[in-house]
């Protein structure tokens, strides 16, 4: 083993080893692999080999589709079988409400160029004549689905990536990290130290102790997971003899059971709702190519739906129960890219699809390494999505809920129980107490809507209009005809400080700087000129500046901003959290139910549009800002925590005879559908400009140097390939929420970001992209959004239905 590399990878399941061959096509070389065992020795070895397309997160699923397309690719390199078998596969629906999440899955896949098809279950009984068709409605059909070698894959890249100049050391233990102060990691191993610019954690069952080696807890857990094999089964020899070709893959949402053929008989494997955690704690170093003992109680009623749809299977020997563990993260999606406060020090674990995400995130990750960026929009597998609150119990907690969901339908308005509450603020108990639906924003407990006394406070998943609907609208009606006021502690904030603190600020976001004691909008934008921010920043003093952005956002973002501080020392970025919580009045009555607790004159000229400074509120120290996202007359009023409720209770009590109401979430996202206000992740993403964006006001070219500038002078000279565009939309029972396909002329031209109800101007409303050219059609342009399987007629819109010359907000 050499001392030295460029890279050094610990861990050689399918993912390191992907990693290590897409670092080599790259063009780094000097690279290093490390495994304790033999590769594959993981989780690996005993997987079942699936893979698909399909994902949740469209931009996870272009990931996925790359990483299938490769495996011919490094079968040809390495001269490798990967023991590839393409035969398509069946998602089978039992109720029409899995249908309707079926023909949404497919319609996401239409502007992705995925190839489904919604199918009826006597089509689904053609393809896979093994089914009861009478336990089902229909089924998608998609023929970029199989299974392969899981070791045949793994030594595959391992062999294309040493063919390139790759090194791998087997049976060989890392034991401890260390780092120098250049920034050089030391690897310490059983067989010596390799001095490294760069560490990759795919450590896979040990990623938890690779990262507790850096001072680092992981949200990752294992799990137990149950496939059996049967015997051979002549139904199958028929099936084949007759078609000639492999029987299809299928997944039983009923059952929560996936199948496919495995030689002569049938690979069946469950996602239990009784998930069982494995080594929650901690994962044994001597742990190697070994089963855990199968638990056939828990898996009975999984197997008994199987057995019912799936006649045959009543009378076939079982061969072998196989139960191993595999990572998940709270979410189901991999923890990918650099850890915020470690330099070079990078994760790629928790992929519990390996063999349709390995490929994917060996992409991102190498992009990442070499370029400083991924290439892609990753959001959904960034490691900074979860933040320090993402804790031992709470992983433990979030995994198995969703690992018991894997395949259960997760609604729009559906919001899960584990681990909940977990951060909550002082108004909590009173929130509930007025019939507050709560939901879970960043693992903080953000009130939804408010049921009126006498109406349960519960949603109804659905994805059509539910029971919030008439609730909502009166939420809105009351800020757009009076004045309401919301709870918003679930922002990011931020204190950017020093002498150095307004050219830090200069140097990364787009737009100037404000006034003392006025505030600006700004996107952020990565090199290459795409958005990975946009914040409210006022000045409050010559050398300080406080900040808002998205709280999901938020690690993602100290990330950025710690990796461009000046060394020197002179500007300090110092997230708040929930170190100060927020309250937000909003509609034409907010100036007077202001006025009423406070002794600051907040008349318009004395406070104007964009105003920010401190004040008194209820006699409670406050930072107001006069701004808000309903695109109403509005403040946001910022406190520490312990002022919270005084200044809730003032505000209520004074707003009584004004008619001021409690609204939610889901209010708020509605009235700034109105306004046309875009929203980070869902209209501003790393794959949008920000002309694309519609956010070129927000860009001040000519202010000088920062980051983007130049791509963003390119975009804005060539009017870049897409536009941002908002819609009213001919629905009927259901509105669009994000990841339809918008077609024009017979095609699919575009997709939606967001979509809802706009109350107040009684219309719904989406937002989405199309291209350049198509969006200049404007009103003329034919357009159709498809909604649960069905088109609606869409016109767009060029300006917002409510307050189009923006008055409201400066009157």
């Amino acid at each position: 083993m050499k001392s030295q590399a460029r890279v050094v990878v610990i861990g050689g399941g399918v993912v390191g080893c992907s990693v290590l061959y897409h670092l080599t096509r790259r063009g780094w070389t000097d690279v290093l692999l490390i495994e304790r065992s033999e590769l594959t020795s993981g989780s690996t070895w005993h997987a079942a080999g699936g893979f698909h397309t399909l994902n949740g997160d469209p931009n996870v699923a272009k990931l996925q589709a790359y990483t299938v397309s490769l495996y011919k690719e490094i079968e040809e390199i390495s001269g490798q079988s990967c023991g590839l078998h393409l035969t398509g596969g069946l998602q089978l629906a039992d109720t029409p409400e899995r249908l309707d999440w079926l023909k949404m899955a497919h319609a996401r896949g239409r502007y992705l160029g995925m190839e489904t098809e919604i199918i009826s279950a006597k089509e689904a009984k053609e393809l896979l004549p093994l089914i009861d068709e009478r336990h089902f409605v229909g089924a998608m059909w998609d023929p970029i689905e199989g299974h392969l070698d899981p070791s045949g894959t793994t030594h595959a890249y391992a062999k294309a990536a040493r063919k390139a100049g790759a090194e791998i050391s087997l049976r060989n233990r890392v034991v401890e990290l260390a780092q120098k102060p250049d920034g050089t990691w030391l690897v310490v191993t059983e067989q010596g130290t390799v001095e490294a610019e760069h560490v990759v954690n795919a450590g896979g069952l040990w990623a938890r102790e690779v990262g507790r080696m850096v001072g680092l807890e992981l949200p990752v857990l294992a799990m137990e997971h149950h496939y059996l094999l049967t015997e051979d089964m002549p139904e199958i020899a028929e099936i084949v003899a007759s078609t000639g070709k492999e029987m299809v893959h299928a997944i039983d949402f009923s059952g929560e059971i996936y199948t496919r053929q495995e030689r002569g008989g049938m690979l069946l494997g469950t996602y239990e709702r009784a998930a069982t955690p494995w080594s929650p704690r901690q994962t044994p170093w001597d742990f190697g190519q070994e089963l855990l003992a199968p638990n056939l109680e828990r898996i009975a009623p999984s197997l008994e739906i199987g057995f019912e749809h799936f006649p045959a299977l009543k009378h076939t020997g079982i061969k072998q129960f196989v139960n191993g563990p595999f990572t998940f993260a709270p979410d189901g999606n991999p923890l990918v890219g650099p850890v915020r406060g470690l330099t070079n020090f990078w994760c790629a674990c928790a992929v519990m699809a390996g063999f349709s995400q390995g490929g994917g995130v060996g992409l991102a990750l190498s992009n990442w390494m070499v370029d400083g960026d991924p290439g892609f929009d990753i959001w959904g597998m960034d490691v900074a999505r979860f933040g320090p609150w993402a804790t031992l119990a709470y992983t433990n907690a979030k995994v198995r809920e969703n690992y018991s969901r894997r395949f259960r339908i997760r609604y729009p308005n559906e919001e899960l129980p584990a681990a909940r509450p977990h951060q909550t603020t002082p108004l909590y108990d009173r929130m509930r107490a007025q019939g507050a639906v709560m939901g879970d924003s960043w693992a903080l407990e953000t009130p939804l809507w408010f049921a009126p006394e006498g109406t349960e406070p519960r949603d109804i998943v659905s994805f059509r209009r539910s029971n919030d609907f008439a609730h909502v609208k009166a939420e809105c009606q009351a800020v757009r005809n009076g004045v309401g006021i919301t709870e918003i502690a679930n922002f990011a904030k931020y204190e950017i400080a020093g002498p150095g603190a307004e050219a830090f600020l200069n140097k990364l976001m787009t737009n100037r700087m404000p006034a003392l004691g006025k505030m600006v909008l700004t996107p952020m934008l990565n090199e290459t000129g795409k958005l990975i921010g946009d914040f409210t920043i006022a000045r409050i003093a010559d050398d300080r500046f406080l900040m808002w952005g998205s709280s999901q956002a938020e690690i993602y973002h100290m990330r950025w901003f710690e990796r461009h501080l000046p060394q020197d020392g002179s500007v300090r970025v110092t997230p708040i959290n929930l170190g100060w919580v927020g309250l937000s009045i909003a509609g034409p009555k907010a100036r007077d139910l202001l006025a009423r607790v406070t002794g600051d004159d907040v008349s318009n000229a004395a406070f104007p549009f964009m105003a920010s400074r401190a004040m008194d509120v209820a006699s409670a120290p406050c930072h107001v800002s006069r701004i808000s996202y309903t695109g109403d007359l509005g403040y946001e009023i910022w406190m520490a925590p312990h002022y919270e409720r005084r200044v809730y209770d003032a505000l209520k009590e004074a707003g009584a005879d004004l008619g001021l109401r409690d609204f939610g979430m889901r209010a708020l996202l509605c009235l700034r559908l109105e306004k046309n206000f875009g929203t980070w992740f869902r209209e501003f993403r790393p794959i949008y400009g920000p002309y694309e964006a519609d956010l070129g006001r927000f860009v001040a070219l000519k202010k000088g140097e920062f980051i983007g500038r130049e791509a963003a002078m390119r975009e804005k000279e060539t009017g870049g390939t897409l536009r941002r565009v908002s819609f009213v939309v001919e629905a009927n029972d259901a509105d669009v929420i994000g990841d339809e396909p918008i077609w024009h002329d017979g095609k699919v031209v575009g997709w939606i970001t967001s979509g809802g109800y706009g109350h107040h101007v009684d219309a719904s409303l989406a937002q989405g992209y199309l291209p350049r050219e198509l969006a200049a059609l404007g009103t003329d342009g034919a357009f159709e959004i498809e909604i649960i399987g069905e088109r609606a007629k869409a016109r767009i819109i060029t300006e917002p239905l409510f307050d189009p010359r923006a008055e409201r907000m400066r009157m």
